[in-house]
């Protein structure tokens, strides 16, 4: 008797409506932006806190952060930088889910949410933030984005390390303090770093499909050992990072509790050593990146403790 056929495995539908919008602002990425608020909002809290602002900083850096997602899969489809066998998580252009165009323009719009509720959060602390926000808005826009294209021309790492570090931590700090201090931007560098390993676990996995592609990244232009080594520089100094910022007092001395992660990153370390095609490589992306979230996870309750001790 012949065996009966053997359906295919049904293919998931794509995504529709707000959920499609959802997925393609990538927002496993957007603890990058979450984490350094939280940090900038805990090290004002000892004095004062605010919910709302805070609720508002923190919408706004992701409504930054989707828009620079949304506007980077729209330029790295239009480089080639992305096709359908790239491993990175966009694709939705790529398999004709939205056109170019739409992408573009959910960019676009996200930009726009984000510079609205900076205006509101201007009106009321101080207008001197604006500056900051334009920087930001700027940043993300042009990361990849015409005319200048930063991430094409090795400015991806120090873009990423200013803004999604010092600048955020920094601007969550004002929007409750409402004052400019050393301390936060101290006290970021750890965040800075970590946030920079993502983006260079990122690079190396891609460093051979970068360089047929025309796009320079620091990996692409200093080669593959020499990247290596620049990987366990940023996860080694964002621990030593956080030893200095206690000890010049940027943060108080619970934060030190996010040395215990310290053990996540040598996970990283051995992947990136071990080298390989890219699909393992990706393996060290997404450690990376958990190796972010929770080492920005275990600083923000040592930065609550911090507070609480501060205010009692």
């Amino acid at each position: 008797m012949a065996a009966a056929p053997v359906a295919p495995p049904a293919v998931p539908a794509p995504p529709t409506g707000l959920r499609l919008w959802w997925q393609a602002s990538r927002p496993v990425s957007f603890t990058a932006s979450v984490v350094p608020v939280v940090v900038g909002t805990l090290l004002a809290a000892g004095d004062v806190f605010s919910w709302w602002k805070a609720l508002l900083a923190l919408v706004g850096s992701v409504a930054i952060h989707a828009g620079t997602n949304f506007v980077n899969d729209y330029y790295d489809h239009r480089k080639g930088a992305d096709s359908a066998e790239s491993l990175g998580p966009a694709g939705f252009i790529q398999r004709g889910i939205v056109p170019p165009r739409g992408i573009l323009a959910a960019g676009v719009a996200a930009f726009v949410l984000g510079a609205a509720i900076g205006l509101v959060l201007c009106a009321t602390t101080e207008w001197s933030l604006l500056w900051l926000g334009v920087a930001s808005v700027l940043a993300g826009f042009l990361y990849t984005g015409a005319p200048v294209h930063l991430a094409y021309l090795a400015l991806g790492e120090a873009t990423v390390f200013v803004f999604m570090g010092p600048v955020m931590v920094l601007g969550a700090y004002f929007v409750q303090a409402e004052s400019w201090d050393w301390e936060p931007v101290v006290a970021s560098l750890p965040v800075a770093f970590l946030v920079t390993a993502i983006l260079h676990a990122n690079n190396l996995r891609d460093i051979e499909h970068d360089r047929k592609v025309g796009k320079r990244t620091i990996a692409t232009l200093i080669g593959r050992k020499w990247a290596n080594r620049e990987m366990y520089a940023l996860l080694g100094a964002a621990y030593v990072a956080l030893v200095v910022a206690v000890a010049v007092g940027a943060m108080a001395w619970p934060a030190l509790v996010a040395l215990a992660t310290a053990p996540l990153a040598r996970p990283v370390v051995r992947v990136v050593r071990a080298g390989g095609n890219p699909r393992k490589l990706n393996m060290a992306l997404f450690l990376s990146a958990q190796l972010h979230m929770r080492f920005g996870a275990v600083l923000a309750v040592g930065l609550l403790a911090g507070a609480i001790i501060e205010r009692a």
